[in-house]
Order: structure tokens, then C-alpha cells, then sequence
């Protein structure tokens, strides 16, 4: 259903609104698409990678005292997540000095956060490039309407009124466009900040594992 926004005494649809805008509209089109489809992948992805179960540690602890070595990293193993890829990591260097297994901890943690921060950097830029567009539009319009009346002389108020406003609409659409896009890229960096944390907690208990089963 199309919104109705009221102009003077006539009532035009948001989409005959958005075409006025002009060729500048099209790029913009572009990049809501962009920035709606990098959210939505970057979202399901992570929601997927901070799925974990409060369990996890728990069973991993379970064997690892036990001495079921082999069940604990067969457990990580065939979870999917950056908690259990890490963990599984750990396992493997168990015979290693603390320090090292702590390193390879590590590195996994930095992999898996780079995978959960892939493609970010484009809602950042959508951000920052679509009010840009947008005012370009709005610019060129601007160049347009005034040099318009500068040739034929008309400079009516309802004419420069009308010129204006359609112009404008470049400028509000991008920085629409480029708010959703901001919003969605912090979001996005708050939720792989929650998974981050997830990571570190699990490798901090991992570690304590290690320090019990050592000394018992």
C-alpha cells in the first residue's frame, strides 16, 4: 500500500514522489539493496555463530576430567560454532605448555571474528556514500531548476517551490538509505561483541580446566 503525502491541496504517492528525484535515485535504489542484503546475511550468519549451548563447557569439562580426551575434541568437533572451534583447538595442543595453547586459542578467535566481520565494512561505507549521493542529486537538481529560470525568465513562487521539493528528495533518501545502514552495521557489531565475549569466557574456562586437570 502506498503511502499518501499531502503537497498543497494535491495528494501524490510516495512512489510518483520518488521518481521525480531523477536518474540519481537509481544508485540509491543500488545501495538500499546492498545494505539490506549484507544485513540480512551478515545477521543470520551471526545469530548462527552466537548460538551456543550453555552446556558446552560443561560436557567438555565433564570428559576433559574423566580424561576422555578423544570425547571432548569429538564434542567440538561437530559443534558449529566459534566457542567449539576454538575449544577444539585447545584440545588438540593439550600436552602443551599453557602459553601455547593460549596462542592457538587465540589465533582461532581472531579467524572466526574476522569471519563474523566479513562484509561489515560495506554497510559502513553505504553509510557514509548514499547522503553523499543523495545530495549530489539534489545539487545537480538545484543546477538545473535555477538555470532553467535564468533561460526563460520564469521565477514564479509555485515554480521554484516545485523545483525545490523534488529535488530534495534525492538528499532525504540518502540519508535514509545511509541511517538504515548505520543502524544495521552497529547493530550487527553489538551482536559479534556478544559472541566475542561468549568466546573469551569459554576460553577463560577452558584454560581453568586445563589448571585442574594439571593439578589433580
Amino acid at each position: 500500500m502506498l503511502f499518501l503525502l499531502q503537497v498543497a491541496d494535491n495528494k501524490i504517492s510516495l512512489l510518483s514522489l520518488l521518481q521525480k528525484g531523477g536518474w540519481i535515485m537509481y544508485p540509491l535504489y543500488a545501495l538500499f539493496v546492498i545494505a539490506i542484503y549484507v544485513f540480512m546475511e551478515r545477521m543470520l550468519a551471526i545469530k548462527k555463530a552466537g548460538a551456543i549451548d550453555p552446556k558446552f563447557m560443561l560436557i567438555i569439562k565433564d570428559n576433559l576430567v574423566s580424561g576422555n580426551v578423544a570425547a571432548a575434541k569429538s564434542y567440538a568437533k561437530n559443534t558449529d560454532n566459534p566457542v567449539a572451534r576454538m575449544i577444539e583447538k585447545g584440545i588438540i595442543r593439550i600436552g602443551k605448555p599453557v602459553d601455547a595453547i593460549e596462542k592457538s586459542m587465540e589465533n582461532v578467535g581472531k579467524l572466526e571474528m574476522y569471519s563474523m566481520e566479513r562484509n561489515l565494512n560495506i554497510l559502513s561505507l553505504v553509510a557514509g556514500i548514499a547522503p553523499m549521493f543523495g545530495f549530489l542529486g539534489t545539487i545537480a537538481g538545484m543546477v538545473q531548476l535555477f538555470y532553467g529560470i535564468a533561460s526563460t525568465g520564469e521565477y514564479t513562487l509555485n515554480t521554484i517551490a516545485g523545483g525545490i521539493y523534488t529535488k530534495m528528495i534525492t538528499s532525504a533518501t540518502g540519508l535514509i538509505i545511509g541511517l538504515i545502514a548505520y543502524v544495521g552495521h552497529n547493530y550487527l557489531s553489538t551482536q559479534i561483541d556478544k559472541t566475542a565475549n561468549k568466546m573469551e569466557t569459554a576460553s577463560a574456562d577452558f584454560l581453568d580446566i586445563l589448571q585442574e586437570t594439571t593439578h589433580s
